[in-house]
């Protein structure tokens, strides 16, 4: 349990930092746009990038500035294959006080740390209020099913590991009853929320409140509060 709380603020923590990362950046690049000046520039090299799984290749690029002072400078983006080839003529924007910092025009060339970051940040944003977002809705299903859920007494049939769940290594525990519905004569098995102990021992009764909903049974709330609660470590 403290892993899976950990694993939802962490990822929700990197989230809104990188998000915020991508809003400052994308404040940098337009605001870089608008003061920039223009000139054409030729690629004068391709730059190979290696990397364990690919291999990239940035342009070199050669262009004069407006006082003219000769500029080369190395894109910070590369491709594969290659976007631009060698003297291929190509639009610079550079700030006149900094031209040693100056980009190509190419919408990646501008805006790809943007995407990334901010595509990134997106990622590990939901998926951190998507564990936030299922906590809320399970707490709210439960309240509506004590309150306004019909009570069945069900038989207890034992304690299960969910296997389809494994947090450091360990698989939660699940306590399984089930209940004989007295007008369809249909069998429900329950099955109660993920617990990250062994309740057996404290399960003395082999009967258990089920809240079901009064229209489908299928929705329930498998009433576990007489076991104890699990302690912060």
């Amino acid at each position: 349990m403290k892993t899976i709380n950990a694993i939802k603020y962490i990822f929700s923590l990197i989230g809104v930092s990188l998000l915020i990362g991508a809003l400052l950046l994308f404040w940098h690049t337009s605001s870089f746009v608008d003061q920039a000046t223009r000139a054409q520039g030729t690629v004068v090299d391709l730059v190979e990038s290696r990397s364990d799984k690919s291999t990239t290749y940035r342009p070199v690029v050669r262009f004069v500035t407006e006082a003219g002072q000769q500029i080369e400078f190395t894109s910070s983006s590369g491709t594969n294959p290659p976007s631009y080839s060698v003297n291929e003529s190509v639009t610079v924007l550079y700030l006149p006080a900094e031209p040693q910092d100056a980009s190509l025009t190419g919408f990646f060339d501008l805006w790809g740390g943007v995407m990334i970051t901010g595509g990134l940040g997106g990622v590990f944003f939901l998926i951190g209020a998507g564990f936030f977002l299922y906590d809320s809705l399970r707490r709210r299903k439960e309240q509506f099913l004590i309150q306004h859920g019909i009570p069945i007494d069900t038989e207890f049939q034992g304690v299960e590991l969910n296997k389809s769940i494994r947090v450091g290594g360990r698989h939660p525990f699940r306590v399984v009853t089930q209940w004989l519905n007295p007008q369809t004569s249909e069998l429900h098995v329950f099955t109660s929320n993920n617990l990250w102990f062994d309740p057996t021992r404290f399960i003395q009764a082999r009967r258990i409140t089920v809240f079901i909903h009064q229209d489908n049974p299928g929705r329930y709330y498998v009433d576990l509060s007489f076991l104890p609660k699990l302690a912060s470590p």
